[in-house]
């Protein structure tokens, strides 16, 4: 276990064996199995977690149960509710398994801790931050400017293995739509 967190944070920021043994030390390891919460919304995200393996999903809720997801989360990537874990108010996000997975938690308290004795610690939780303020920035820009067949498109070319892994009504879910309309965005593109 670890070895994909440590590959990742080896990617970006490389680590002494020292500091390797260090960082586990601060690291605990989880498996859920599909459709099991990692985190409810109202409860305090505690801990962000670093897929090893699986796929996961963060998502709200509205009053008629429709879910609009938030994000998803699959090998090397970092999911949470970040605001939550940050400020520790209740989160808004639910985050569950859609396949069985294995993660790599990392507690608000341990997170506080890398933060102040291992300066590669932070510029690692730098990186990620920015890249998650980017994808962020990213959607953002592509809902405010592109049609949804162009949105469909730049989202298929960018992560072409959640178009594979999740399903149609997740994606659809994800870009704010119906099933129905994502097939008939998805027909259209077909027949350019």
């Amino acid at each position: 276990m670890y070895e994909a967190f440590l590959a990742h944070f080896n990617k970006r920021v490389a680590l002494t064996q020292e500091e390797e043994a260090l960082v586990k030390t601060y690291l605990m390891p989880k498996k859920i199995r599909k459709k099991q919460y990692l985190l409810q919304e109202g409860d305090v995200c505690k801990s962000f977690a670093f897929i090893e393996k699986g796929a996961l999903k963060a998502y709200t809720v509205d009053e008629s149960g429709s879910e609009s997801i938030i994000q998803f989360g699959i090998e090397g990537w970092i999911i949470a509710d970040l605001f939550s874990f940050l400020t520790g108010e209740p989160a808004t996000y639910n985050i569950d398994a859609v396949e069985d997975a294995e993660l790599v938690l990392m507690s608000k308290t341990s997170h506080d801790s890398l933060l102040k004795i291992l300066p590669k610690y932070e510029t690692y939780t730098r990186l990620n931050f920015e890249g998650a303020y980017i994808a962020m920035q990213r959607r953002l820009t592509s809902i405010i400017g592109s049609t949804l067949e162009e949105r469909y498109e730049q989202f298929t070319k960018q992560y072409p293995e959640i178009i594979q892994r999740f399903p149609q009504h997740m994606i659809a879910a994800y870009m704010g739509l119906t099933p129905e309309t994502l097939s008939r965005i998805r027909r259209r593109i077909s027949t350019k």
